[in-house]
Order: structure tokens, then sequence, then C-alpha cells
């Protein structure tokens, strides 16, 4: 792939973000930026990595596409298929799990119609799955939705959220 297919790929707005996180390393470690591109890529993508896009992701960053598509496959924020537009995920780790996210879990598949790892059939949301920590123990049980935390759910908590991104 050439620098221009990597450009026609990668949004205007996806190039200055890359630019900007590879800006915070020393000249020749711009694959410490990979994780902020490949977020930025996914972002403009409705959601989900395609393996052209990786391609485009390591040619700009000059990287071999093996080092990036171990990364996308590895971290489970990335989404290689399509999904909903919102990723929901509702930590299950121990002070979640004591607190009740099990309920939470169970509650959201009910309201959205939907088991965790599937997205509504609008494509609005996708119940990405039950995230082992997301670092918030002190105000169990929470989720994200979009890197955004809500934390302290009750049912009726939840319904608000979902409500508040129809």
């Amino acid at each position: 792939m050439s620098e221009s297919t990597a450009t026609s790929l990668l949004s205007e707005h996806t190039r200055h973000e890359i630019d900007h996180w590879v800006a915070k390393f020393p000249d020749g470690k711009q694959r410490s930026a990979l994780l902020a591109a490949l977020r930025a890529a996914q972002h403009q993508n409705q959601g989900f990595l395609t393996a052209p896009l990786m391609d485009a992701v390591a040619d700009y960053l000059s990287l071999r596409p093996i080092q990036v598509y171990e990364v996308a496959t590895f971290y489970s924020m990335f989404e290689t298929k399509p999904v909903g537009r919102l990723h929901v995920s509702v930590c299950t780790n121990i002070a979640c799990t004591l607190l009740g996210s099990d309920k939470i879990v169970a509650h959201i598949e009910k309201k959205l119609g939907i088991k965790t790892g599937e997205s509504t059939p609008d494509g609005k949301f996708f119940l990405k799955c039950e995230e082992e920590c997301l670092a918030a123990c002190n105000n169990a049980p929470m989720m994200m939705i979009d890197h955004v935390y809500y934390e302290n759910l009750t049912p009726e908590k939840v319904d608000q959220v979902l409500e508040s991104l129809k």
C-alpha cells in the first residue's frame, strides 16, 4: 500500500489524531502511538477495523501489518467486524459482581433485546462484553459506554442512561 492509499483510507481527522500521538514519543518510536491510532481509525469507521484500514495504519506509522493486527486482535477495545455504534461494557470483576453487576447485565440484555456480544437491530448499541475490570471499584456496579463511565448503577439508572443516548 502506498502513502497515498494510506492517506485515502485514513481521514484527515484520523491522521491529525495519529500525528498528535506520534509527536508525544521520541523519533522512531511511532509504534507507541499504535493504540491511539487504532482507536481513531476504528472511530472513523463506525466502530470497527477492517484489514485495509489496519494496513493503512501500519503504512502511516511505518510498521509491519502484523504488528498492527496483533494489537487490534489482542485488546478488547478493538472490533474487527461491524458492531453497533455505542459500545456498552459492564464491569464484572469482584466488587461489581458483589454489588449486582450480573443483574445489570441481565437488565441491559432485556432492555435492548440482545445478548452480550450482540448489536441491536438498528445498529445503535453493541453490548460488547462483560469486562473483567474497568477500575471504578469504589463506585460499583458500573458500565462504560464509548469511554464514558456510569457508576453506582441500578436498573433505573441504566434505563435513564440508555434513554438519554437514544
